[in-house]
């Protein structure tokens, strides 16, 4: 067996482990198991659903609070046009293939890179996964039977619904929180007050009618988005990239993709803008923000990376794009995407809604231009055009604003329905003025650092999984991060002693009081509940004895979770003490 292989099998059999854990501790587990259970929805049990609000806060506290972003909670139901304008309706789709035997259906893509060396099928068009999957002669991943010849077809990952009783008005469950973000922007700039740059955050649900659902809550079809739309003037604002220039990264560019033996690059943020190899200097701002902010809520560095989209993968839109990925059974998965997408988003909502999508740019001084006008003549343009008169005056304001060269003739030609029209420049009014402005009404460009929460937490949970040997004994416990653990502190009465017990509850209650989550434990041999609570990553525990109530100074035991080593702290110092271990002003070594 390779290493390579070696490794692999190691990290399933975390990950087959972690999933027990989760779901006998209450980290997650598949919804509706009364019912058999449905697949690709998961509920977060009481420490997961702690575990990932802590994310939650830590994300917001970075993202929204230290880089001055508004955040906002918009539903998670819109009506049909707005995805209409996005492309969602058309091109929102994944590859589907279904067997001709047991007629499950399975994401062809994914079959595709299960089986073959293609790491990324997604890339690939539809005739050539159709092709992959001929030639390897791939399966069923279900019954065996196989998949050569089977049409690979489009289908759109959208949930429908309707809006309303009776002939209601259709709509769908959001794919993504941004389309919330973009609809609500000709009201989100007064907020702002129409200054660029300005950030708008959101944290929510999005659905996705996922072929097949796997692994967990990597890829489910409910599952929480904490995105940022960063909306820039693109002719003159740029970030501070000296803030995150030091910061390293691992880069893993899609010309080193593109190689046979292409290989990750090591490097720093300002390196790797002043060297090309990422082009956009927002996209590295925000991955120079990203990279220590995942190191501190635990996700693993020498098992993290940021990888660039091929040309294949990339949304038509997206001028660059970047994923941060971690990895998880030797695959990497992908946690955000970072990606510069123009002014498309805000563009395609002024085509199709009745608002401005623009902010007024007001000029250091006012400008004198040339302005191309028409006022057609429409005792001329009535007659000929009839109910068309109004279309030819919109064509002719268009023309004059694109290409005043046209209107140097007798005649200007304007397209009508794909017929042609000669129309007299004399009835058309045209002219060119020239005009005093203030300013000019520009469309925002948008930069997306879009974060899939559940799968963070599925990384923060994998990557701090761990198993060792303690008295004799072997253990389970979570390596977590103090900042995000579910329960910081866990307080034990070592008997069910009255006055130990009423010690210790006074203690839970001044810890709380601090802002501390706690639990109590009073149940079992004390060794049997510093192991359940390091097996839920509690960071600390807390043991009241009988010295604590015997001595001249009232202590506590302090035990923490990854050494198991312990210490007497006053017990008039613990919230205090508490506190600042969790926000990291104190180390536990330095305690004694």
């Amino acid at each position: 067996m390779s290493e390579q292989q070696a490794t692999t099998d190691a990290s399933e059999a975390t990950s087959e482990k972690l999933v027990e854990l989760a779901k006998r501790r209450g980290y997650f587990f598949q919804s509706s198991g009364a019912y058999g259970g449905v697949g690709g929805f998961y509920t977060f049990g009481p420490q997961g659903a702690a575990l990932k609000g802590n994310v939650e806060d830590a994300w917001r506290d970075r993202f929204a609070v230290a880089e001055g972003n508004m955040e906002i909670d918009a539903p998670t139901i819109m009506p049909e046009p707005v995805f209409e304008a996005s492309g969602h309706l058309d091109g929102f789709d994944d590859m589907l293939v279904e067997c001709p035997e047991c007629g499950e259906s399975h994401r062809a893509d994914h079959v595709v890179e299960d089986n073959t060396m293609y790491e990324d099928a997604e890339s690939l068009e539809i005739p050539e996964v159709e092709e992959v999957i001929a030639e390897y002669e791939l399966v069923c991943p279900s019954c065996g039977a196989g998949l050569a010849g089977q049409a690979v077809e489009a289908f759109n990952l959208m949930f429908a619904t309707n809006i309303g009783p009776g002939d209601s008005q259709p709509g769908y469950l959001r794919p993504e929180t941004a389309q919330g973000i973009f609809v609500e922007f000709p009201r989100l700039k007064e907020y702002a007050r129409n200054q660029l740059p300005f950030g708008v955050t959101q944290i929510g649900r999005a659905y996705r009618n996922e072929i097949s659902p796997r692994r967990s809550i990597i890829r489910t079809r409910e599952f929480t988005q904490a995105e940022l739309e960063y909306f820039v003037d693109p002719e003159e604002d740029d970030p501070d990239l000296e803030a995150v220039e030091d910061v390293a990264v691992t880069l893993y560019p899609a010309s080193e993709q593109n190689k046979d033996e292409g290989e990750e690059i090591q490097t720093t943020i300002g390196d790797a803008v002043s060297e090309g190899i990422i082009g956009d200097e927002w996209v590295a701002y925000f991955l120079g923000v990203a990279k220590p902010w995942y190191d501190a809520v635990g996700v693993d560095m020498d098992r993290f990376r940021f990888r660039q989209h091929l040309s294949g993968e990339r949304a038509h839109y997206a001028a660059d794009c970047w994923d941060a990925e971690s990895e998880i059974d030797g695959n990497w998965i992908e946690m955000a995407g970072f990606a510069y997408r123009s002014d498309y988003d805000l563009s395609k909502h002024a085509e199709y809604a009745d608002d401005r999508f623009t902010i007024f740019k007001q000029y250091d001084e006012p400008k004198t231009v040339e302005r191309a006008t028409v006022d057609p003549d429409m005792s001329y343009l009535g007659p000929e055009f009839g109910g068309d008169a109004q279309a030819v005056v919109e064509e002719l304001e268009t023309l004059a604003g694109r290409d005043r060269a046209a209107f140097d003739g007798d005649t200007v030609e304007i397209e009508l329905e794909g017929e042609t029209h000669e129309i007299p420049v004399e009835k058309t009014g045209f002219s060119v003025d020239e005009e005093t402005i203030a300013g000019e009404h520009i469309v925002p460009h948008v930069v997306e650092p879009s974060f899939g929460v559940d799968r963070l937490v599925y990384t923060v949970l994998h990557h701090a999984y761990r198993e060792d040997e303690v008295d004799g004994e072997e253990r389970t416990y979570l390596e977590l991060e103090p900042e995000v653990a579910p329960t910081f502190v866990g307080v034990f009465p070592l008997q069910s002693d009255a006055e130990l017990v009423d010690e210790a509850s006074a203690i839970v209650d001044d810890l709380r009081a601090a802002g501390l989550s706690v639990t109590y434990d009073d149940s079992g041999n004390i060794g049997r509940r510093y192991r359940r609570q390091d097996e839920v990553g509690t960071p600390f525990c807390v043991t009241v004895d009988y010295e604590t109530i015997e001595a001249d100074e009232a202590t506590v035991t302090v035990r923490e979770r990854d050494s198991t080593e312990q210490t007497r702290i006053p017990i008039e110092d613990l919230p205090e003490t508490m506190s600042a271990l969790r926000t990291g002003d104190r180390e536990f070594d330095d305690l004694e």
